[in-house]
Order: structure tokens, then sequence, then C-alpha cells
């Protein structure tokens, strides 16, 4: 049986970095207050769909790709990441006016195994737009970041537009007039929140904002010690989110995050365990037998009459 992707393992509960890149590279994602509205009320409702089960702890969209730092528990992440994925094709694509795919893969979700290596990730999140030479100050980045909020109320409204009413008033007097997917009367107040790291949870907010800071800093103080020129912000919002990179970045994912070598062994031998028991229970199923178990928190193939479906 073919496996086409790394099997996903997902923990009983916790911290996971997750980036998701836009087809080809493609700016598709590129900021303008159209597209960070709709992004952040998108973003709003997935957490909002999860009921408890992801929290949101930090936040980047870059023009072609968007970093997360969440916690989760079981596979409740793929439910968020299918919705938020979906919608944000849907509603991005027709703002931007592209109707092919909007993803180019998979998203990647490492899990984050301490406290140093989150807010590693944490200040990864924040360097964002600088540590590329797009901007000089990481609060100078025109795209949606949780910045703002981690330096301010926690908490922020975006605009939901809920193309499900519009699509339920289809034909009424109600949509006369009032065609536009984006129209007020649509949109739907939604609250963003954003989670403090649960290893500073014992800090107040006061010494969150200081150490916040001081990434913020040490990001833009490393930027500046390279001295080269920054394209700035209002070259990034000139850019057609078409444009397909000549040149792109394609790093190896790691299997993890964490900051001692035996934490990324032991993760490691857990994996190996994982896709073993994995292929066990396939190969069962391969032979008829339904009752094989899979790993918890992993999806079993789809079965198709007579074989069964590639592992997605």
């Amino acid at each position: 049986m073919g496996m086409g992707w790394p099997l996903r393992m997902f923990q009983e509960e916790g911290l996971y970095f997750v980036t998701s890149r836009c087809f080809q590279g493609r700016l598709l994602l590129r900021p303008s207050a159209e597209v960070n509205e709709v992004v952040g009320g998108v973003l709003a409702r997935a957490v909002q769909q999860s009921d408890g089960t992801v929290r949101l702890h930090a936040f980047a969209f870059a023009s072609n790709h968007f970093h997360l730092l969440v916690w989760a528990r079981g596979a409740a992440l793929a439910s968020f990441m299918q919705y938020l994925r979906s919608n944000l094709s849907k509603k991005v694509g027709r703002l931007v006016d592209w109707s092919g795919g909007f993803w180019e893969r998979r998203y990647s979700a490492e899990p984050v195994l301490d406290d140093t290596a989150l807010v590693g990730r944490l200040r990864y999140v924040l360097a964002h737009g600088v540590k590329e030479g797009l901007v000089e100050r990481s609060a100078e980045w025109p795209g949606l970041t949780c910045l703002p909020q981690l330096l301010g109320p926690a908490r922020r409204l975006f605009q939901w537009f809920n193309w499900t009413k519009r699509w339920s008033k289809r034909g009424s007097e109600d949509l006369a007039g009032e065609t536009g997917r984006f129209a007020e009367q649509w949109a739907e107040p939604v609250e963003l929140e954003v989670a403090p790291l649960p290893c500073w949870k014992g800090l107040g907010e006061e010494e969150r904002q200081r150490a916040v800071r001081g990434l913020v800093e040490e990001v833009e103080a490393e930027a500046r010690a390279r001295n080269k020129p920054v394209l700035g912000a209002h070259a990034v919002r000139a850019q057609h989110p078409h444009t397909r990179p000549e040149h792109l970045k394609h790093s190896p994912r790691p299997l993890g995050h964490a900051s001692t070598r035996q934490a990324l062994r032991e993760l490691r031998e857990r994996y190996r365990a994982f896709v073993a028991a994995f292929r066990e229970a396939a190969a069962q199923w391969e032979r008829g037998n339904f009752s094989a178990s899979f790993p918890l928190y992993s999806f079993p193939p789809r079965v198709v009459p007579g074989r069964i479906a590639q592992v997605l």
C-alpha cells in the first residue's frame, strides 16, 4: 500500500508548530485591509468551531504561507486545519480572484516538546517579515500577526462573512442590491483570542509583554546587524497576489521541536513505533480483518469495495 505522505502522529494533548504554504509559493495571502479582515474572521471562527479542543497561542500570515502555534487535544487539529484552510481558500481566493488550488501541499504540524523550544517557536513567528528583509520592525509587517494581541488586549474582533446565510437568502428581496459576498449584511463579529504560552501562565500581563518585546528586539537587532536593504511595507502591499516567486526556500520539516537531543530521540522512537503499529493494522485490513485496531488519534485508510484506498 503506497504512503504518499508521512503519517501524522497526534498527541493526547500537546503543542504544535503549524505551517501551510500557498500553491507554488504564490503570494495569494498578500496583505491588504480586506485580506487581513477575512483571514482574522476565518481564524477566529475556526478556533470557535473547535469548541475548546484547539487553543491559539501565536500566528503570523506571510504573503505566501502562514505559521500557527497551537495547543490541541487528540486529532482535533485535523478538523481545525481542514476548516481553516478550506475557508481561507474560498474566501481569500474570491478576494484575490484565484480559482485554482490554493494550498501547495498538506500542512505540517510539528510537536513542540518543551518550554525553551516553545519560546523559540514564538520568537520565530514574531520574526516574520524582519528576518526575510521585508520590513525593519516586526510591528511594520502589514499582514495579520498576533503581535498587537501579545502587546495589548488578548482579544480582537474580526468580521466573519457568513456565506451560508447569504445562500439561504438567495432569490429573496433581502439580496436585491446586496449581492457582494463581502457585503456588510453577511458580516458577523467574531472574537479571536490569543492565549498566553502555558510556560508564561504564572507571569503577569506586563511581564509577558516585556518578554515579547525582548524577543522582538533580539530579532530586529539581528536583522540590523546583517545590514541588508529592506523591501518595505508599501512594496509588500503593492505585489500582485498571483505572483510566483522565482526561488522558493524548501527546508526539510523537522519531526518536532525540542531543546534537547534526548527529547528528539524519544520522539523519533515513539514515531517509529506508531508507524509500525499503523502499518500492521493496515496490513490486517488489507487481508479483510477489520477488527484490527489502529493507533490512537490516527485515521484508518478509507475502505473501498474490494481494496483499501491510499492513506492520505
